[in-house]
């Protein structure tokens, strides 16, 4: 009797199920259709990206090639274009297009690349610390000594790595501010300063005996 019953609850079920699939079968197969296309544009994106990545990857080392050869303007062009479009290797283009347009002398390029860099939230800080250090340098014969001062002030913090640059950058925009007292007490505990690069520490030194009374 037991088989009996069996039998008919797996035909019941049998009926339930069919009746399901007959209901709902469409909306299953497009729920694995969507899943596999979507599976599909993930590998296709991931593809693409590292294909746009290795045509970067040429066309950066095209550039540096071009350098190599002192062929400045062409692999300016080249970083530039590849600076545009993202990417880790667009990072270390754009900072080969601003230094190629500051050693041509035009620092407001130069200027601007270095700002554009110190503002994208995507690039390491201490990689935007170092773009602001540098616009500072470029801009510096045109800048304001305060407003150069105030933008230096976070790089000159305790554990900042280009903590050193920036006191000497701040003890120049002192000094050209007028403020000789400020620029001599910087310069002189810049020349002391352990943690600092001995470049940085020697042009102290001899700035703090230029102008010490």
């Amino acid at each position: 009797m037991s088989e009996i019953f069996r039998e008919i609850d797996e035909e019941l079920r049998r009926d339930n199920l069919l009746k399901l699939w007959q209901r709902y079968g469409r909306y299953v197969i497009g729920a694995v259709v969507l899943a596999l296309l979507i599976a599909a544009g993930i590998v296709a994106w991931r593809n693409h990206q590292q294909t746009l990545r290795q045509a970067q990857s040429v066309r950066y080392e095209a550039g540096l090639s071009l350098l190599r050869q002192g062929k400045e303007a062409e692999a300016a062009k080249i970083f530039g274009s590849v600076g545009e479009e993202g990417g880790g290797y667009a990072q270390l283009a754009a900072f080969e297009a601003a230094d190629l347009a500051a050693k041509s002398g035009d620092s407001k390029a130069a200027v601007a690349d270095y700002d554009k860099l110190a503002a994208n939230s995507s690039l390491d800080p201490e990689l935007r610390d170092a773009a602001t250090l540098l616009s500072v340098m470029n801009g510096f014969p045109d800048s304001e000594p305060q407003a150069m001062i105030d933008r230096l002030k976070p790089l000159t913090e305790s554990g900042n790595p280009w903590r050193g640059s920036a006191l000497e950058l701040t003890a120049a925009a002192r000094l050209k501010s007028g403020d000789k007292a400020g620029a001599l007490e910087i310069y002189k505990k810049l020349a002391d300063d352990l943690t600092a690069p001995e470049g940085v520490r020697a042009r102290a030194a001899e700035m703090s005996a230029v102008l010490a009374p």
